[in-house]
């Protein structure tokens, strides 16, 4: 029988941590509810989540971190938050009221802000507010889709539900920003690697072969003409370098305004989306966010109008807002949502006639959350291939630069050595 490591709540709200055998991690669950413990984390011996809750209980065991006083414009790591919803709805699924849930998990929080958050939500819970208006006071760690899933929860009666709802909802979120991050962080290093083994070579060692090629040939009319190119460009290096850094400011700083602006925005979300390799992403990224807000929104109880208002403001592409703001007004129209969403170009066949059935049959919610699910994996897959074609490329790019930098400077050396060959045999 296998054994399943675990952190539990007593009837107190203190927390335990033991191991115990059962047949499976439900069994597991039940023995320490008929214990009358409150399981918030179990794993079976040998897995990865077992070896974080030991970590996890010596950690809790050596002493809780203090809280600070936070304002309303605190504002936590998207994965703090993920961990805190995750907790909350175990443990008011595991039977634990609201007050209780959120006393306990101020007392373990480790992150000083979250820590503060959480408990100046129980005192107000306490004092007799409710959940959803306890978190509008921190609006940059709870935004609109948060409170207002929270709020259909509670008018619902089914806040331990809209809970697991918001957790999956952050976990698949999370996991797509990271899929995203790690295809993008990559190309970067090397493109930053690259450009500073360029400088490098023309701001230092061509220099220095330069004089080296003076001494030696006397005459620069000797120099091959990828050597005369190669020095010719370092030396505008050189005599350019503030230049240089003066002009990268300005494009980024420029870059900046632009993205501040209306339009500057709207053409630099419009131009992602239609990038060679990044596009393609882009699209899959924006479809599936926008489908897994609004079909979580909806299947939580939010009013469809609400919901598209909630899933406009985080779409993070203005291009796929304003195709969210046409829907919006259509659908207060009594309209179908299939027209303004075929005419914004953005979003493909597929998800218009899965939208369109998902109308037709009354389970719009649950087709959104099914196209969530799909473009994710697509998601997956197209991070999968740019990684793999984008390694080799860079790798290639990478090669060509310093190859060429390389090949300038010893070309003139080979001649050298050939001339003294040649007189030596003579």
């Amino acid at each position: 029988m296998p054994t399943f490591h675990y952190i539990a709540l007593d009837q107190n709200g203190q927390e335990q941590a033991g191991n115990l055998d059962a047949a499976s991690e439900a069994d597991a669950i039940n023995l320490l509810r008929q214990s009358g413990l409150y399981p918030t984390s179990v794993a079976a011996e040998g897995q990865g989540q077992a070896a974080a809750i030991k970590k996890r209980a010596k950690t809790t065991s050596k002493g809780q971190t203090k809280s600070v006083k936070v304002g309303a414009n605190a504002k936590v790591k998207s994965k703090t938050l993920m961990i805190f919803t995750r907790q909350l709805a175990t443990l008011i699924d595991s039977g634990l009221p609201l007050l209780r849930g959120l006393t306990v998990l101020g007392r373990q929080e480790p992150h000083p802000i979250m820590k503060g958050t959480i408990n100046t939500l129980a005192d107000n819970v306490q004092t007799g507010s409710t959940f959803s208006e306890s978190l509008q006071q921190y609006p940059r760690i709870f935004n609109k889709l948060y409170i207002n899933m929270v709020k259909a929860g509670e008018l619902g009666g089914v806040l331990e539900l809209v809970l697991n709802r918001l957790a999956e909802y952050q976990e698949k979120a999370q996991k797509l920003k990271n899929k995203i991050v790690a295809a993008m962080v990559y190309p970067i290093i090397v493109m930053f690697i690259a450009a500073g083994i360029m400088v490098f070579l023309m701001m230092v060692i061509v220099p220095r072969f330069e004089v080296i090629f003076e001494d030696m040939l006397g005459s620069k009319d000797k120099l091959p003409d990828l050597t005369k190119w190669v020095i010719g460009f370092s030396r505008t290096m050189a005599d350019n370098i503030w230049y240089i850094l003066a002009a990268t400011a300005a494009i980024i700083v420029g870059w900046r305004m632009m993205a501040a602006t209306k339009g500057g925005r709207r053409w630099i979300d419009r131009t992602k989306l239609k990038l060679p390799l990044f596009g393609d992403v882009q699209r899959k990224t924006a479809i599936s966010r926008f489908t897994r807000t609004l079909g979580t929104l909806v299947t939580s109880g939010v009013p469809i109008l609400q919901a598209l208002n909630i899933t406009r403001d985080t779409a993070g592409n203005t291009i796929v807002s304003d195709a969210i703001n046409k829907v919006h007004d259509a659908v207060k129209e009594g309209e179908s949502m299939v027209a303004p969403l075929e005419s914004s170009g953005v979003f493909p066949p597929m998800v218009i006639s899965m939208v369109d059935v998902g109308e037709e049959t009354g389970q719009l919610p649950e087709m959104l959350l099914k196209i969530a699910d799909v473009y994710e994996d697509e998601v997956d897959n197209s991070v999968s291939a740019l990684t793999s074609m984008l390694e080799p490329l860079m790798i290639v790019v990478l090669a060509l630069v310093v190859g060429v930098i390389v090949m300038a400077l010893f070309l003139p050396l080979i001649d050298v050595i050939k001339n003294l060959s040649g007189g030596a045999g003579g």
